[in-house]
């Protein structure tokens, strides 16, 4: 898709793929909340996030979870393209929290995908299954609780 000769440097390139990667992802929140009442969308993406078949799908996963370290350590328009989707993902998840009429939603919002973030980085490192996919009901049934969303 991309050819090194169409960008600058290869920081260029990798920014540029960044921004791909957090495209389509926020494509897949906007179709899952597509024609669905908010609370059934944010509940579907929560349960979604946060299932052990994500957990296991690294590929095709999160990328604020697959790259957050390694951005660190990256040149500043790498962590500028990175920081501008994280903000587009938290603004997505803002807006159906305000439709949801949440009291500070981009606040919320913040605190929601940081908690799903961690929660994903832990299950994805510890070896016991078991704990892995306890790490992610805890915090998918605490975030749900918090949003209101439990039924």
């Amino acid at each position: 898709v991309y050819k090194r000769q169409h960008f600058k440097s290869k920081d260029m390139l990798i920014a540029e793929v960044v921004t791909h990667i957090f495209d389509e992802r926020k494509k897949a929140f906007v179709k899952l909340m597509k024609d669905v009442e908010p609370v059934k969308g944010l509940t579907s993406f929560i349960d979604f996030y946060l299932s052990v078949e994500h957990c296991n799908n690294r590929e095709k996963g999160c990328p604020v979870v697959a790259l957050n370290s390694d951005v660190a350590r990256m040149p500043a328009v790498v962590k500028k393209h990175f920081e501008a989707g994280m903000q587009g993902l938290t603004k997505s998840l803002a807006d159906v929290l305000e439709q949801l009429n949440h009291p500070q939603p981009m606040a919320l919002a913040t605190s929601a995908l940081s908690e799903m973030v961690g929660a994903m980085s832990v299950a994805r490192t510890v070896t016991n299954a078991e704990l892995s996919a306890q790490v992610l009901e805890i915090s998918r049934e605490s975030i749900k609780k918090r949003l209101g969303l439990q039924t």
